[in-house]
């Protein structure tokens, strides 16, 4: 492969968590006064870290959250991730191909390192990222969190962070990204990014600037080529 590192997202591309989250924080916001369809959290927070919804939801309404919204939202999120949350189809098979071609890999999310957590031991992908150099922070191996570095994507700090971590430039990285957020974020980073197209239009993602698209884990490795 052309690249000497692979960064991934968590969210969306290892963990088909998206969906799960989404709707929780669609009726959580409802709930407190905030109305949210599930269309609406996937278009205005996919991809982006919790300050985001904050900020957001601050900036619209002139309201702050409550005080304990990011743990009783992520309390709800684990409570079904423990029970119904799957790797996303295919992505064992191109990390196994990573291993055999002998290309590093690790995750760079949005996400805090309890959650990635979480994802990764619910779905049986936490050992594939817990060996080797420290994450940062409180983190694991190759894992990477928004956390180590204050602010999330669309800002570039978190893939490069990722990048010098693990020892390699950043225009020798490809990033695997399901969210527009994290395509900017890599892009200004000097990345090529991949913009997987399972939960997200391809022209959103390619308006973002993704370097390609595809639609299935399977035809990952070919870009990589």
């Amino acid at each position: 492969m052309r690249y000497d590192l692979v960064i991934f997202d968590n969210d969306g591309v290892l963990v088909d968590s998206e969906p799960i989250a989404n709707r929780i924080l669609a009726a959580y916001l409802t709930e407190l006064g905030h109305p949210t369809t599930y269309e609406e959290s996937l278009r205005d927070f996919m991809g982006g870290a919790k300050h985001r919804i904050h900020e957001t939801v601050l900036d619209r309404t002139g309201k702050r959250l409550p005080a304990g919204f990011d743990e009783t939202f992520d309390a709800r999120v684990f409570e079904q991730f423990r029970s119904r949350l799957e790797p996303v189809v295919g992505v064992v098979q191109v990390l196994d191909k990573l291993v055999a071609d002998g290309v590093p890999y690790c995750v760079g999310s949005s996400g805090s390192h309890e959650r990635i957590r979480v994802a990764l031991k619910e779905t049986g992908l936490f050992e594939r990222f817990a060996e080797g150099q420290d994450g940062g922070a409180g983190g694991a191996g190759r894992i990477f969190s928004s956390e180590d570095v204050g602010r999330g994507k669309p800002r570039p700090d978190l893939f490069l962070h990722a990048a010098r971590e693990m020892g390699v430039a950043p225009e020798r990285c490809a990033v695997v990204e399901d969210s527009p957020l994290g395509v900017r974020a890599a892009i200004v980073a000097g990345m090529d990014v991949y913009g997987f197209t399972a939960m997200t239009p391809a022209v959103t993602l390619t308006g973002a600037g993704a370097t390609a698209l595809f639609a299935r884990m399977a035809e990952l490795p070919a870009l990589l080529q």
